[in-house]
Protein backbone atom coordinates (compact mmCIF):
# COMPACT_ATOMS: atom_id res chain seq x y z
CA UNK A 1 0.00 0.00 0.00
CA UNK A 2 2.89 2.76 0.96
CA UNK A 3 4.76 1.97 -2.25
CA UNK A 4 1.54 1.61 -4.34
CA UNK A 5 1.04 5.54 -2.91
CA UNK A 6 4.53 6.51 -3.70
CA UNK A 7 4.52 5.43 -7.26
CA UNK A 8 1.44 7.01 -7.95
CA UNK A 9 3.38 10.39 -6.96
CA UNK A 10 5.52 12.83 -8.92
CA UNK A 11 8.70 13.39 -8.10
CA UNK A 12 10.33 16.33 -8.58
CA UNK A 13 14.23 17.14 -8.21
CA UNK A 14 14.94 15.41 -11.78
CA UNK A 15 12.07 16.96 -13.73
CA UNK A 16 12.02 19.15 -16.59
CA UNK A 17 9.23 18.48 -18.69
CA UNK A 18 7.83 22.17 -17.86
CA UNK A 19 9.18 25.59 -17.12
CA UNK A 20 7.56 25.47 -13.58
CA UNK A 21 9.18 21.99 -13.08
CA UNK A 22 12.34 23.10 -14.33
CA UNK A 23 12.74 26.00 -12.52
CA UNK A 24 11.12 23.57 -9.25
CA UNK A 25 14.17 21.36 -9.77
CA UNK A 26 16.56 24.00 -9.80
CA UNK A 27 14.74 25.66 -6.72
CA UNK A 28 15.61 22.66 -5.06
CA UNK A 29 19.08 22.00 -5.88
CA UNK A 30 19.75 25.44 -5.52
CA UNK A 31 18.56 25.60 -1.95
CA UNK A 32 20.41 22.80 -0.97
CA UNK A 33 23.59 24.42 -2.06
CA UNK A 34 22.58 27.64 0.21
CA UNK A 35 22.02 25.65 3.19
CA UNK A 36 25.44 23.72 2.55
CA UNK A 37 27.14 26.86 2.32
CA UNK A 38 25.27 28.32 5.25
CA UNK A 39 26.15 25.62 7.32
CA UNK A 40 29.84 25.64 6.09
CA UNK A 41 30.27 29.57 6.91
CA UNK A 42 28.54 28.76 10.61
CA UNK A 43 30.74 26.77 11.19
CA UNK A 44 34.54 27.95 10.45
CA UNK A 45 33.34 31.44 11.36
CA UNK A 46 34.06 32.73 14.63
CA UNK A 47 33.15 35.65 17.08
CA UNK A 48 31.74 38.81 15.56
CA UNK A 49 32.38 37.49 12.36
CA UNK A 50 29.65 34.52 12.93
CA UNK A 51 27.58 36.98 14.36
CA UNK A 52 27.58 39.62 11.37
CA UNK A 53 27.22 36.68 8.94
CA UNK A 54 23.70 35.04 11.06
CA UNK A 55 22.41 38.54 10.84
CA UNK A 56 22.95 38.34 7.06
CA UNK A 57 22.67 34.77 6.34
CA UNK A 58 18.60 35.65 8.28
CA UNK A 59 17.88 38.64 5.80
CA UNK A 60 19.31 36.62 2.88
CA UNK A 61 17.18 33.61 3.54
CA UNK A 62 13.91 35.54 3.88
CA UNK A 63 14.03 37.84 1.24
CA UNK A 64 14.90 34.01 -0.41
CA UNK A 65 11.66 32.68 0.49
CA UNK A 66 9.65 36.39 -0.66
CA UNK A 67 10.70 35.38 -3.76
CA UNK A 68 10.16 31.79 -3.60
CA UNK A 69 6.65 32.38 -2.67
CA UNK A 70 6.26 34.98 -5.47
CA UNK A 71 7.69 32.98 -7.97
CA UNK A 72 5.57 29.61 -7.15
CA UNK A 73 2.68 31.40 -6.70
CA UNK A 74 2.37 33.26 -9.58
CA UNK A 75 3.27 29.74 -11.82
CA UNK A 76 -0.01 28.20 -9.75
CA UNK A 77 -2.48 30.87 -10.62
CA UNK A 78 -1.47 31.00 -14.28
CA UNK A 79 -1.96 27.35 -14.90
CA UNK A 80 -4.75 27.16 -12.24
CA UNK A 81 -6.79 29.77 -12.58
CA UNK A 82 -8.36 31.19 -9.33
CA UNK A 83 -11.26 29.37 -7.99
CA UNK A 84 -12.99 32.65 -6.56
CA UNK A 85 -15.65 31.14 -3.90
CA UNK A 86 -12.49 29.38 -2.33
CA UNK A 87 -9.70 31.91 -2.96
CA UNK A 88 -11.61 35.07 -1.99
CA UNK A 89 -13.21 33.90 1.56
CA UNK A 90 -9.10 32.29 2.19
CA UNK A 91 -7.69 35.08 1.71
CA UNK A 92 -9.78 37.22 3.14
CA UNK A 93 -9.53 35.13 6.39
CA UNK A 94 -5.83 34.97 6.42
CA UNK A 95 -5.98 39.42 6.68
CA UNK A 96 -8.53 39.37 9.55
CA UNK A 97 -6.36 36.94 11.50
CA UNK A 98 -3.06 38.66 10.06
CA UNK A 99 -4.67 42.05 10.97
CA UNK A 100 -6.46 40.95 14.76
CA UNK A 101 -3.05 39.51 15.26
CA UNK A 102 -1.21 43.14 15.10
CA UNK A 103 -4.25 45.08 16.22
CA UNK A 104 -4.15 43.10 19.71
CA UNK A 105 -0.08 43.93 19.77
CA UNK A 106 -0.44 47.06 18.95
CA UNK A 107 -3.58 47.58 21.81
CA UNK A 108 -4.66 45.46 24.53
CA UNK A 109 -7.97 46.59 25.01
CA UNK A 110 -11.25 45.10 25.59
CA UNK A 111 -12.77 46.64 22.20
CA UNK A 112 -10.51 45.95 19.98
CA UNK A 113 -10.09 41.90 21.50
CA UNK A 114 -13.62 42.14 20.93
CA UNK A 115 -13.73 43.61 17.41
CA UNK A 116 -10.44 41.37 16.55
CA UNK A 117 -12.48 38.36 17.98
CA UNK A 118 -15.39 39.21 15.33
CA UNK A 119 -13.70 40.35 12.70
CA UNK A 120 -11.84 36.62 12.71
CA UNK A 121 -14.98 34.64 14.01
CA UNK A 122 -16.73 36.57 11.06
CA UNK A 123 -14.01 35.87 8.22
CA UNK A 124 -14.03 32.09 9.37
CA UNK A 125 -17.67 31.22 9.01
CA UNK A 126 -18.18 33.12 5.63
CA UNK A 127 -15.25 30.68 4.12
CA UNK A 128 -17.28 27.52 5.83
CA UNK A 129 -20.29 28.86 4.65
CA UNK A 130 -18.79 29.72 0.91
CA UNK A 131 -17.42 25.78 0.97
CA UNK A 132 -20.60 24.65 2.56
CA UNK A 133 -22.31 26.21 -0.48
CA UNK A 134 -19.79 24.26 -3.02
CA UNK A 135 -20.19 21.31 -1.62
CA UNK A 136 -23.76 21.49 -1.79
CA UNK A 137 -23.69 22.17 -4.87
CA UNK A 138 -21.87 19.23 -5.81
CA UNK A 139 -18.98 20.97 -8.12
CA UNK A 140 -16.46 20.31 -5.45
CA UNK A 141 -17.20 16.30 -5.71
CA UNK A 142 -17.75 15.91 -9.19
CA UNK A 143 -14.62 17.58 -10.24
CA UNK A 144 -12.74 14.71 -8.33
CA UNK A 145 -15.04 12.12 -9.45
CA UNK A 146 -16.42 11.69 -6.19
CA UNK A 147 -20.11 10.34 -5.00
CA UNK A 148 -21.86 12.75 -2.57
CA UNK A 149 -22.73 9.19 -0.75
CA UNK A 150 -18.72 8.16 0.11
CA UNK A 151 -18.22 11.28 1.98
CA UNK A 152 -19.06 10.79 5.56
CA UNK A 153 -20.16 14.66 6.75
CA UNK A 154 -20.84 13.70 10.25
CA UNK A 155 -18.34 12.01 11.14
CA UNK A 156 -16.57 14.81 9.62
CA UNK A 157 -17.59 17.36 11.73
CA UNK A 158 -17.58 15.68 15.09
CA UNK A 159 -13.75 14.84 14.21
CA UNK A 160 -13.00 18.24 13.65
CA UNK A 161 -14.25 19.54 16.76
CA UNK A 162 -13.19 16.97 19.27
CA UNK A 163 -9.47 17.46 17.35
CA UNK A 164 -9.78 21.42 17.59
CA UNK A 165 -10.75 21.04 21.37
CA UNK A 166 -8.03 19.03 21.70
CA UNK A 167 -5.19 20.30 19.55
CA UNK A 168 -5.97 23.75 21.67
CA UNK A 169 -6.59 21.64 24.86
CA UNK A 170 -2.55 20.31 24.23
CA UNK A 171 -1.34 23.83 23.43
CA UNK A 172 -2.75 25.73 26.47
CA UNK A 173 -1.66 22.32 28.82
CA UNK A 174 1.89 22.73 27.64
CA UNK A 175 2.33 26.42 27.30
CA UNK A 176 0.27 27.03 30.69
CA UNK A 177 3.94 29.01 32.52
CA UNK A 178 3.97 31.21 29.34
CA UNK A 179 1.82 34.11 30.48
CA UNK A 180 2.98 36.66 27.64
CA UNK A 181 0.99 37.42 24.83
CA UNK A 182 2.13 37.92 21.11
CA UNK A 183 4.46 41.12 21.37
CA UNK A 184 6.53 42.44 18.16
CA UNK A 185 9.39 40.28 18.74
CA UNK A 186 7.19 37.34 18.40
CA UNK A 187 4.86 38.31 15.29
CA UNK A 188 7.96 39.01 13.54
CA UNK A 189 9.38 36.05 14.02
CA UNK A 190 5.92 34.15 13.43
CA UNK A 191 6.39 35.92 10.12
CA UNK A 192 9.56 35.00 9.07
CA UNK A 193 9.15 31.28 10.56
CA UNK A 194 6.10 31.23 7.82
CA UNK A 195 6.90 32.98 5.27
CA UNK A 196 10.68 30.42 5.18
CA UNK A 197 8.40 27.11 5.60
CA UNK A 198 6.01 28.47 2.95
CA UNK A 199 8.96 29.08 0.55
CA UNK A 200 10.20 25.73 1.33
CA UNK A 201 7.01 23.62 0.92
CA UNK A 202 7.31 25.14 -2.84
CA UNK A 203 10.68 23.14 -2.71
CA UNK A 204 8.84 19.07 -3.04
CA UNK A 205 10.89 16.05 -3.32
CA UNK A 206 7.41 14.31 -4.26
CA UNK A 207 3.84 15.22 -4.45
CA UNK A 208 1.05 13.05 -4.03
CA UNK A 209 -1.76 12.19 -6.40
CA UNK A 210 -4.44 13.28 -3.69
CA UNK A 211 -2.52 16.52 -1.99
CA UNK A 212 0.38 15.99 0.26
CA UNK A 213 4.04 15.84 -0.63
CA UNK A 214 7.53 15.51 1.00
CA UNK A 215 9.13 19.19 0.87
CA UNK A 216 12.85 19.71 1.68
CA UNK A 217 12.07 20.52 5.57
CA UNK A 218 9.35 22.63 5.39
CA UNK A 219 8.17 22.60 8.75
CA UNK A 220 11.31 22.80 10.36
CA UNK A 221 11.17 26.98 11.12
CA UNK A 222 7.26 26.29 12.26
CA UNK A 223 8.83 23.49 14.84
CA UNK A 224 11.86 26.05 15.61
CA UNK A 225 9.12 29.06 16.24
CA UNK A 226 7.16 26.46 18.48
CA UNK A 227 10.73 25.41 20.49
CA UNK A 228 11.47 29.36 20.95
CA UNK A 229 8.19 30.57 21.84
CA UNK A 230 6.15 28.15 23.34
CA UNK A 231 2.90 25.38 22.31
CA UNK A 232 0.33 28.87 22.32
CA UNK A 233 1.98 30.94 19.65
CA UNK A 234 3.33 27.70 18.15
CA UNK A 235 -0.22 26.61 16.82
CA UNK A 236 -1.37 30.10 16.07
CA UNK A 237 1.17 30.39 13.38
CA UNK A 238 1.02 26.55 12.33
CA UNK A 239 -2.89 27.16 11.58
CA UNK A 240 -1.62 30.87 9.70
CA UNK A 241 0.48 28.41 7.65
CA UNK A 242 -1.84 25.76 7.00
CA UNK A 243 -4.72 28.69 6.04
CA UNK A 244 -1.81 29.71 3.38
CA UNK A 245 -1.51 25.92 2.44
CA UNK A 246 -5.32 25.76 1.28
CA UNK A 247 -4.39 28.84 -0.79
CA UNK A 248 -1.24 27.28 -2.41
CA UNK A 249 -2.28 23.79 -3.02
CA UNK A 250 -5.94 23.82 -2.59
CA UNK A 251 -7.92 20.23 -2.57
CA UNK A 252 -11.34 20.94 -0.37
CA UNK A 253 -13.81 18.95 -0.89
CA UNK A 254 -15.77 19.90 2.22
CA UNK A 255 -16.26 22.09 5.02
CA UNK A 256 -14.64 20.08 7.73
CA UNK A 257 -12.10 18.37 5.40
CA UNK A 258 -10.59 21.73 4.83
CA UNK A 259 -10.27 22.49 8.86
CA UNK A 260 -8.67 19.15 9.24
CA UNK A 261 -6.30 18.62 6.13
CA UNK A 262 -5.06 22.64 6.80
CA UNK A 263 -5.56 24.97 9.79
CA UNK A 264 -6.21 22.28 12.21
CA UNK A 265 -3.09 19.51 10.89
CA UNK A 266 -0.67 22.43 10.75
CA UNK A 267 -1.70 23.91 13.96
CA UNK A 268 -1.07 20.65 15.26
CA UNK A 269 3.17 21.01 13.79
CA UNK A 270 2.89 23.77 16.59
CA UNK A 271 3.00 21.63 19.35
CA UNK A 272 6.80 20.77 18.38
CA UNK A 273 7.77 22.92 21.41
CA UNK A 274 6.05 21.13 24.01
CA UNK A 275 9.63 19.77 25.54
CA UNK A 276 11.33 22.85 25.28
CA UNK A 277 11.39 23.49 29.05
CA UNK A 278 11.33 20.46 30.69
CA UNK A 279 14.04 20.12 32.92
CA UNK A 280 15.04 16.67 32.89
CA UNK A 281 15.86 17.06 29.20
CA UNK A 282 17.96 20.56 29.67
CA UNK A 283 21.02 19.54 28.84
CA UNK A 284 19.70 17.21 25.55
CA UNK A 285 18.22 19.81 23.57
CA UNK A 286 18.63 17.51 20.44
CA UNK A 287 16.11 15.01 22.17
CA UNK A 288 13.63 18.19 23.83
CA UNK A 289 13.09 19.32 20.02
CA UNK A 290 12.58 15.64 18.27
CA UNK A 291 10.34 14.19 20.72
CA UNK A 292 8.17 17.14 20.35
CA UNK A 293 8.68 16.96 16.80
CA UNK A 294 7.38 13.45 16.58
CA UNK A 295 4.56 14.73 18.47
CA UNK A 296 3.50 17.07 15.87
CA UNK A 297 4.36 14.68 13.19
CA UNK A 298 1.73 12.54 14.97
CA UNK A 299 -0.72 14.98 15.55
CA UNK A 300 -0.91 15.95 11.93
CA UNK A 301 -0.70 12.32 10.53
CA UNK A 302 -3.72 11.91 12.54
CA UNK A 303 -5.41 14.47 10.92
CA UNK A 304 -4.81 13.59 7.65
CA UNK A 305 -5.92 10.27 7.99
CA UNK A 306 -9.07 10.80 9.49
CA UNK A 307 -10.13 12.92 6.77
CA UNK A 308 -8.86 10.34 4.70
CA UNK A 309 -11.38 7.90 5.83
CA UNK A 310 -14.40 10.40 5.94
CA UNK A 311 -13.48 12.38 3.05
CA UNK A 312 -11.64 10.71 0.40
CA UNK A 313 -12.76 6.86 0.54
CA UNK A 314 -13.78 6.96 -2.68
CA UNK A 315 -10.00 6.30 -3.73
CA UNK A 316 -9.47 3.55 -1.91
CA UNK A 317 -8.88 0.50 -4.61
CA UNK A 318 -11.69 -2.14 -4.62
CA UNK A 319 -11.94 -4.50 -1.72
CA UNK A 320 -9.14 -2.01 0.21
CA UNK A 321 -10.64 -0.74 3.63
CA UNK A 322 -10.62 2.79 3.62
CA UNK A 323 -8.62 2.89 6.75
CA UNK A 324 -6.38 0.87 5.55
CA UNK A 325 -5.81 2.71 2.26
CA UNK A 326 -5.84 6.15 4.34
CA UNK A 327 -2.89 4.88 6.42
CA UNK A 328 -1.01 3.95 3.54
CA UNK A 329 -1.69 6.88 1.40
CA UNK A 330 -0.96 9.51 4.32
CA UNK A 331 2.03 7.52 6.11
CA UNK A 332 3.65 7.76 2.50
CA UNK A 333 4.21 11.53 3.03
CA UNK A 334 3.83 12.46 5.87
CA UNK A 335 6.21 10.52 8.05
CA UNK A 336 9.18 10.99 4.99
CA UNK A 337 8.21 14.83 5.88
CA UNK A 338 8.24 14.74 9.21
CA UNK A 339 11.62 12.49 9.28
CA UNK A 340 13.31 15.08 7.04
CA UNK A 341 12.43 17.61 8.95
CA UNK A 342 13.43 16.02 12.45
CA UNK A 343 16.92 15.29 10.97
CA UNK A 344 17.49 19.14 10.04
CA UNK A 345 16.63 20.10 13.41
CA UNK A 346 18.54 18.01 15.34
CA UNK A 347 21.53 19.36 12.93
CA UNK A 348 20.10 22.63 13.50
CA UNK A 349 20.17 21.99 17.40
CA UNK A 350 23.29 20.25 17.17
CA UNK A 351 25.50 23.26 17.10
CA UNK A 352 26.38 25.24 20.79
CA UNK A 353 26.15 28.36 19.50
CA UNK A 354 22.55 28.06 18.03
CA UNK A 355 21.56 26.07 21.39
CA UNK A 356 23.06 28.80 23.21
CA UNK A 357 21.32 31.28 21.35
CA UNK A 358 18.46 30.13 21.92
CA UNK A 359 18.41 29.46 25.40
CA UNK A 360 19.66 33.30 26.11
CA UNK A 361 16.41 34.05 24.06
CA UNK A 362 14.18 32.23 26.20
CA UNK A 363 16.05 33.43 29.28
CA UNK A 364 15.63 36.64 29.13
CA UNK A 365 11.73 36.08 27.82
CA UNK A 366 11.53 34.31 31.39
CA UNK A 367 13.18 37.18 33.06
CA UNK A 368 10.81 39.82 31.05
CA UNK A 369 7.88 37.67 32.72
CA UNK A 370 9.41 37.41 36.36
CA UNK A 371 10.05 41.41 36.32
CA UNK A 372 5.95 41.73 34.94
CA UNK A 373 5.05 39.52 37.46
CA UNK A 374 6.71 41.20 40.29
CA UNK A 375 5.93 44.57 39.16
CA UNK A 376 2.11 43.52 39.36
CA UNK A 377 2.54 42.07 42.83
CA UNK A 378 4.44 45.23 44.12
CA UNK A 379 1.66 47.23 42.49
CA UNK A 380 -1.36 45.44 44.37
CA UNK A 381 0.77 45.21 47.53
CA UNK A 382 1.09 48.99 47.10
CA UNK A 383 -2.94 49.67 46.69
CA UNK A 384 -3.59 47.32 49.36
Amino acid sequence: MYLNALSAAVWYPIRFDTVHDAVRSVAIWLTLALAAAFIVCALLLKGEKRAKFLKIALLTAVAYACAVCAVFLSFSFAEDGIETLLFVPLLLLLLAVAGSAIAVTLRRTRPVFIGAGGAVGAALLATLVCMGVRFASGDSLESNGISRESVNSIALYLTAILLVAAVVALAFFFGRKDKKGFDTKSITYAAICIAMSFALSYLRIVKMPQGGSITLASLLPLMIYSYMFGTKKGVFAGMIYGLLQALQDTYILHPAQFVLDYPLAFAGIGLAGMFAKTKALEKLPQLQFALGAVVAGVARFLMHFLSGIFAFGAFAPEGTPVALYSLGYQAAYVFPDIVIAIAAGVLVFSSKSFVKAVKKFNASKDSAQAVTQTAAQTSGENVR
